[in-house]
């Protein structure tokens, strides 16, 4: 009598949970907007991963435990390409940061299950912005929750650094040096316009040392110097 022994089934994580990255061209553009500024901001660590609609697989052997967030930051792990983030394979280490930016068919269910997902595995610093209402829900992990911070228009994250107010028309996220994150079309506007006040201030200074300034061209150069 022989015993046929049959192969341990292969357990499949997939890379695709078949949902768009995005709903509409404004939480794409607020994802992309994170992203690279993020990526900016963390340059010169070697050591973090960053990344968007990325499955994230906390549990060996459990695939059907998994979401993705919209971004997500990951301290202690290389940079690189990956299909999807298994968390055994990153030395357990869990995304300390993520981000999520809520679109007309969010539901306060699937709300609720991302929030009970990152309590759980973890996440040290969870953000949910929506773009429609202009509102920023910040939670930080306490002694062993994700807990609501309550701000009044301004909140600086304690694991980045980075500035977020939402007391103007829109969020607006401020690199620790005080530049706004700016999607690149946007980088290169500004940096025209800083170009341009450059030469404009340049013009000035040449007509007071010349002496041919009038005094309103004198008040304008007061008021673009520092401090003024």
């Amino acid at each position: 009598m022989t015993t046929a022994l049959t192969a341990p089934t292969k357990v499949i994580y997939p890379f695709s949970d078949g949902k768009r990255m995005a709903e509409n061209t404004k939480q794409f553009r607020w994802i992309m907007l994170i992203v690279i500024g993020l990526q900016a901001a963390l340059r010169e660590l070697a050591d973090v991963f960053i990344a968007a609609d990325l499955l994230w697989y906390p549990l060996e052997g459990e695939p059907g435990i998994n979401t993705a967030p919209d971004v997500m930051v990951a301290f202690g792990r290389p940079r690189g390409d990956r299909l999807c983030y298994k968390q055994w394979e990153e030395g357990g280490v869990a995304p300390q940061i993520v981000f999520e930016i809520l679109s007309p068919s969010n539901t306060y269910r699937e709300m609720a299950d991302k929030f009970a997902f990152y309590d759980d595995h973890g996440v040290e610093e969870y953000y949910v912005h929506d773009p429609d209402r202009n509102v920023l829900e910040v939670y930080v992990r306490g002694r062993a929750t994700l807990v609501r911070q309550r701000f009044k228009g301004v909140f600086t994250s304690p694991r980045l650094d980075i500035r977020f107010d939402v007391t103007g028309p829109e969020l607006a996220i401020f690199h620790p040096d005080g530049r706004r994150f700016l999607l690149p079309e946007d980088q290169e506007a500004e940096r025209l316009r800083a170009e341009a006040e450059r030469r404009r201030v340049g013009t000035l200074v040449g007509k007071l040392l010349a002496g041919t300034a009038s005094p309103e061209e004198i008040d304008e150069l007061r008021r673009s110097q520092p401090g003024s």
